[in-house]
This record gives C-alpha cells, structure tokens and sequence, in this order.
C-alpha cells in the first residue's frame, strides 16, 4: 500500500513501543515497575477534587460544544493572572493560546514558524524534538550534552549550530532528566540568541526559541526561570509552552496553553483551528475556575510535589547506594519534573546464560525481564545506543514498589559477568 514519504519515514514513539512491551507482560502476569511513561497512574495520583468536580459541574452546565479557537476567555484570563503572580511574566489574553495539552502547540510552533530545510537545534537527550523536525522537513541539529552539566545545553556547547538556524528548542525542567537551568547559564544562552539575531537583516527570519516550561510548577529546592525575565529583548523571539498537564496529574485532562509574540500566537491560532486541537470546553472551564484559587492549587502542589519528591529521592538514594557498594551506577540529583537520570554502566557485560548485552536497549531489557524495572534508554532521546544514561519516571509507581525494585536491581545487577 503506498503512502506518503513523511507517514513512510516517521518513527514512532520509542518510550511508547517500550511501555506497550512492558503492559503486555503485565496483562500476563509479570510483576513490573514501570518507570517508563512520562506520565501518572492515577489511582496513585489522581486529579485535585475540586477540579474533578469542576469539569463534572461543567458538563452538567451543557458546556460541551465547540470553544473559542484560542480557548475560553475565562481561562486565559486566569493564565495570564497566573503567569504574572508566579513568573512575572505579563502577557495578555490576545498573546495566549489553549490546546488540548502541550503536543499541539509544539507542533503549532514549528509549523509558524519552519519552511522546509529551516535548521532547528536542540539539545540530546530531550523529548520529540526529532520527530517534529520530520514533520515539518526541517534540518535537525542534535547538539550533546553531558553529565557535568545535568545534561543540560550550554551556551558554548549551542553556538557553533546556531548561526543561520530558525529555532532553537529548550525545556526546562528537562525531559528526560529531570534537570534544570540556572539563571546564569539560561541568561548565557539568550546573550548568544540575541546576539545572532542582531546579525541578521531586516529581511532575514530571526532564530527564535521555543521554551518549554510544561513542569515549572514541579521542582524541588531550585528556581525556575525563564528567557524573558532574564532578558526583556527575548520577548519578540521566545513562544513559550506551558500547561496543567503535569503539575495537576491531569495528562487526560489535555489542558495546555501557550504564550508569545501575538503575531505568532494568532498564526498558532490557526494552525490549531485547523487542526480540531483544542482542549474540550468543560475542562477549561473547570481549569479557569480551579487555577483563579491560588491558595488551592498551592495546597495541592504541596502535597503531590511532596509524593514526587519522596518518589525521586528514593530513587536516587538506592542508587547512591549501589554505587557506594561498587555497582557501575550513578543518578543526578533530582531538580524537578517527574524524572530521575540513572546511569547503568554495563553495556559489553554478559548475561548468566551468555547473552552480550550489546546497547542500552539490551540492559534495559535485561532489567525488565530479570528486575522487573522497565525504563528509558536515552537512546529514545536522540542519544547513542551505546550511551548508558536511562530516564526513570516516577509518575505510574508507588514509593513501595520503588523501593521493592531496588533490590531485585542489585541483583540482576550482580549476575551479569
């Protein structure tokens, strides 16, 4: 059957290929943690209850046809409100943009904003970038980073791929590693934007930078910050994604919005329209109604970013623990999201029936079968297979069956040769 060269060549997801391996073992019978999906079993973390109740209020109220194509005013009220009390951020209800969670607005910023062949960089690891570069056939520059920064980019490690390229695609806190930016080092990254935007022509398309900030509601001990508050001038080029998909455990929910130049935001608009992806209408009035009581959504956040937290900080300690026991382990300090970086070092071991572990797909799915520990190799990030980083996600276990993985790793750990 033909079909087009883009459906040809697309690569699906490979977090979800691993999670749909694991859940069919589960269905026969496996015992498996599950730290593959960036997202929340919610039976473990359900939405806030008032909020559940809003959406049911509003579907009572028969608020179930079409919304407005850049969503209902109340809710971009309530984020422009939002945006200004938690980031001082001010941005107007024309320069914000509702969609059914965050996917569509990425998308939306790269069809605004690439033609054909247009450069886009962004770091490796980081989430789907690649994908929507195929997409839009743009040319994708995955530039590396690596441990000593969090894996997190640099302006020194940026630069060299940024002279002629129209976008430049950071998230922080980080998908997968659940790291963060500075103010310093994000302040470095926009004086380098700023600076090849200034030695452009008037007729020449500027570099713009699309950031997304979908968990900096999630973070632990660190401050988030932001392009625009650290340099003004960036307002003109930065779209901003953002959302209560993961700082309410409401991935189903599909609520995202998005802020920047107006301009761009009304093409976005478009963009959106055509495609039908809006939020449903219930739901956003139910989300402009919850957001609007700060204290509420505090003491939510406080509570579930505390569940997170204990979560991450099992994790990372069991880990610590491996390594002090001489295991090729590591983890990076957890700074927000819902993720923890590990590094399992055993790619060229052998299993006890004579296996060679080859890639990290191999030890991931030596830990899946002989652990019962389902992650990410950052290969699924646009890594090497031969890099020994993995993303854990916290969001679909209990603390107790992270810290009931933790053993049965060391010893699957300890078989290999």
């Amino acid at each position: 059957m033909k079909v087009s060269v883009l459906a040809s060549a697309l690569v699906g997801s490979e977090i979800i290929k691993i999670g749909n391996e694991v859940n069919e073992m589960k269905r026969k019978g496996a015992s498996i943690a599950n730290l593959t999906i960036g997202d929340f079993d919610s039976n473990i973390y359900p939405i806030p209850t008032e909020l559940k109740a809003g959406i049911v209020d509003a579907y009572n109220a028969n608020q179930t046809n079409y919304p407005p194509a850049d969503g209902v005013l109340p809710l971009r009220e309530t984020v422009s409100e939002l945006l200004k009390d938690r980031f001082g951020l001010e941005y107007n209800t024309n320069s914000i943009l509702v969609s059914g969670g965050s996917r569509p607005l990425i998308y939306a910023t790269f069809l605004a904003l690439i033609d054909p062949g247009d450069t886009v960089v962004f770091p490796a690891p980081s989430w789907n970038n690649n994908h929507y570069c195929h997409l839009t056939s743009a040319k994708a520059i995955a530039v590396d980073t690596d441990a000593e920064h969090n894996f997190m980019p640099t302006a020194a490690q940026l630069k060299p791929h940024l002279k002629g390229a129209t976008l430049l695609a950071l998230c922080s806190p980080l998908n997968p590693t659940g790291t963060m930016f500075d103010a310093d080092s994000l302040a470095e990254i926009c004086d380098v934007v700023l600076e090849e935007n200034a030695s452009r022509g008037a007729d020449e398309k500027p570099l713009y930078l699309m950031y997304d900030q979908i968990y900096s509601l999630l973070t632990f001990g660190k401050e988030h910050v932001n392009p625009v508050s650290l340099r003004p001038a960036m307002r003109e080029f930065t779209v901003f994604v953002d959302g209560s998909s993961k700082c309410l455990a409401a991935t189903g929910v599909r609520v995202g919005w998005g802020f920047g130049p107006e301009d761009i935001v009304n093409r976005m608009k478009a963009l959106v329209g055509h495609m039908g992806a809006w939020a449903p209408k219930a739901e956003q009035v139910a989300m402009a109604k919850y957001f609007a009581d700060k204290p509420q959504v505090d003491q939510f956040l406080t509570s579930f970013k505390s569940k997170i937290q204990d979560s991450l900080n099992a994790l990372y300690n069991g880990f610590n623990e491996l390594k002090k026991e001489g295991f090729n382990v590591d983890a990076v300090e957890p700074m927000g999201a819902i993720y923890l970086t590990i590094k399992i070092d055993y790619i060229g071991k052998t299993t006890e029936d004579g296996q060679l572990l080859k890639d990290s797909a191999d030890v991931n799915f030596y830990l899946i079968k002989e652990a019962g520990a389902a992650l990410v190799p950052f290969s699924a990030f646009g890594n090497e297979h031969s890099m020994p980083w993995f993303r854990a996600s916290v969001g679909a276990c209990t603390l107790q069956d992270i810290k009931d993985m933790l053993p049965r790793i060391k010893t699957a750990l300890s078989k290999l040769k």
